[in-house]
């Protein structure tokens, strides 16, 4: 195994994690907050997306799928605190926005060689990332972390641990 596929294991993990835990949620579900001032999944989403999307575009600009006008704003911390429903997507929209992004991610990926990963990343990046190994390990590790806090929301709405 090689430094990119042990990433690509890194990413699809995360995200296989990720689609167990939203799979019996509904739209409504999204929304719920584990404890009061925390993130909803649905605000969660949007900044997962958004941040990885930003991540890959600063490392290979032009290379990630455009997001819909306005979606980054949407998933500001500015609108962390919103619980209306009208200023977030459905479910199945996120999952579509993850989908392209990861793709576009793993494009990304593929074109690079072993020497490129120990590559630099631009100065937007340097106060959380060494390398351009760590954006990939990053888009794994970032949507576990925040999978983390579903795992409580999920418990508070009854549903049964998954791992």
């Amino acid at each position: 195994m090689n430094a990119r596929e042990a990433l690509k294991l890194g990413v699809t993990g995360g995200q296989d994690i990720v689609q167990r835990y939203l799979a019996d949620l509904s739209d409504a579900d999204l929304l719920v907050r584990a404890v009061p001032n925390s993130n909803h999944i649905a605000w969660q989403l949007g900044h997962l997306i958004a941040a990885e999307n930003m991540m890959l575009e600063a490392v290979r600009p032009g290379s990630m799928p455009k997001l819909p006008e306005g979606f980054r704003e949407k998933h500001g911390k500015q609108t962390a605190t919103s619980d209306d429903a009208k200023n977030f997507l459905k479910k199945d929209e996120y999952l579509k926005l993850l989908k392209e992004q990861r793709a576009g991610t793993m494009k990304v990926l593929d074109g690079l060689s072993e020497a490129d990963l120990d590559g630099p990343v631009p100065d937007s990046l340097k106060n959380f990332l060494r390398n351009v190994g760590d954006v990939f390990s990053m888009q794994g590790t970032h949507y576990v972390m925040h999978a983390g806090q579903w795992a409580l929301i999920r418990r508070k709405l009854g549903r049964p641990p998954l791992f």
